[in-house]
């Protein structure tokens, strides 16, 4: 079933890091969400990145949902962002439609799981998301391992545009199908669930794979520094940034995964393969895009 897949080259990205007008306003931009943390994995520098991410590509609000108990640990890492924290039992967030409801308020779209734990809160919490919202949703880390639990059914049926994010390990879960076997033909593997799904699939590699079964897309772009921790919630914190002023397709998610690529090659340069970590990339995200529109 493979379909015909093309590669993102950086003339794929112009159009959508265009000079923006003067007469702009950060509500042209979009409010996004990201939601995620507890006290196990409150990741403060984690979820910092994560809005700092989408931030720098775009967004024109970013709300860090996030557990009340954990909110000390990570408000001293923020300067733009704003917090909205939720009332949470043992640091996770409780499942409560009206506080859900109030910290969506706004938003045109939203990125969930990342140091999230797990929980049977977090499950009631992506279920009533994907049964009462239609806004594009990044799933990503701990989002993926709840969403492996929960039937498929629900993505089919969901009015969300849904963008899952998972390497291999994380495909394994969603799909049931073993990573050896999954090695053999990804692309094949990934089509099949993102249009059985109804989802766009972005799965991390050496080569990215992003489609929706009907499309598809692969980018070479990234280095070695940027296997280390941190770098897959860069690459969220991108996608949905852009996602406040674009409309969810397979080419906007293979963007933002060549954005994200580009500069961390950017940063290996600077830092070493070595030396680089996950905030050198956000930091590289302006040149970036310097170097794409000049190009």
């Amino acid at each position: 079933m493979e379909t015909n897949i093309k590669e993102i080259k950086i003339e794929d990205c112009k159009q959508f890091v265009e000079k923006r007008d003067v007469n702009s306003n950060k509500g042209d931009f979009g409010y996004v969400g990201i939601m995620g943390g507890c006290n196990m994995y409150s990741g403060a520098i984690k979820l910092a990145n994560l809005s700092s991410a989408s931030i720098r590509s775009g967004s024109g609000v970013t709300r860090l949902i996030i557990p009340q108990s954990i909110i000390n640990s990570v408000t001293p890492y923020l300067l733009e962002a704003t917090v909205f924290p939720l009332e949470d039992n043992d640091s996770h967030i409780m499942f409560s439609p009206s506080n859900i409801k109030s910290s969506l308020e706004k938003i045109k779209a939203l990125a969930i799981g990342m140091g999230w734990g797990q929980s049977e809160d977090n499950k009631e919490i992506l279920k009533y998301i994907l049964e009462n919202y239609n806004i594009p949703l990044v799933i990503d880390a701990d989002g993926l391992n709840t969403l492996s639990t929960m039937d498929n059914k629900i993505l089919i049926e969901t009015k969300c545009n849904v963008i899952l994010t998972p390497h291999l390990k994380e495909f394994e879960r969603l799909s049931k199908i073993g990573i050896e076997e999954l090695k053999k033909n990804p692309i094949k593997y990934a089509e099949e669930y993102a249009k059985n799904n109804k989802v766009i699939l972005l799965l991390k590699g050496h080569t990215t794979i992003v489609t929706d079964g009907k499309e598809t897309y692969y980018i070479k772009k990234g280095g070695a520094g940027m296997a280390t921790a941190g770098s897959g919630d860069v690459l969220s914190g991108i996608i949905v940034g852009m996602l406040g002023s674009f409309e969810p397709n397979v080419k906007l998610v293979s963007v933002s995964a060549y954005i994200n690529g580009f500069a961390g090659e950017i940063a290996e340069e600077k830092y070493t393969d070595i030396a680089m970590k996950a905030s050198d990339t956000i930091e590289c995200i302006p040149e970036a895009i310097k170097m794409i529109r000049n190009s």
